[in-house]
């Protein structure tokens, strides 16, 4: 199903068309869309006169960006040094587990939760850390894993 680019034209219509925009601009496409679709992509690299090539390095280039949709609850399982070394990696795979999701974590079919790894997020003193829907949480283990996405599940 293609999204409604309505959206995107009023974001664009926010900013001045000024490529020193983009960053911006996507952040919020982003949000809008949980993902940033190649419909949207291209009004924005039209909007702001950015060559597409240019905006998909960006939106590749950054891992806050997604060019794939995404569930609506998003989880990030740091993978840093610092969280590996503190069980990390029995996190993740709980939340994977828990989820039915592979190897890899990717979307729940429902496109209520999508759990990827990422390299680090800066916290490396909570480690291992989860980054669920922009709240951090410290310290985490497996076991606390269950209760953490049925509070999810809750607020939506």
């Amino acid at each position: 199903m293609t999204p409604d680019m309505q959206q995107t034209q009023e974001i664009l219509e926010r900013y001045p068309h000024d490529r020193e925009q983009l960053i911006q601009v996507l952040q919020e496409v982003n949000r809008t869309y949980n993902y940033l679709p190649p419909e949207a992509l291209r009004k924005v690299a039209e909007g702001l006169g950015v060559p597409l090539a240019s905006v998909y390095g960006v939106a590749r280039f950054y891992g806050a960006f997604s060019l794939e949709p995404r569930g609506r609850n998003i989880v990030q399982v740091c993978e840093g040094t610092a969280c590996h070394v503190r069980g990390a990696s029995g996190v993740g795979d709980e939340f994977k587990r828990l989820l039915g999701l592979g190897e890899t974590g990717g979307t729940t079919e429902d496109m209520e939760f999508t759990v990827v790894g990422v390299n680090c997020v800066g916290a490396c003193a909570l480690g291992p850390v989860v980054i669920a829907n922009g709240e951090y949480h410290g310290h985490l283990r497996a076991n606390k894993v269950g209760k953490l996405v049925r509070n999810m599940r809750k607020k939506d």
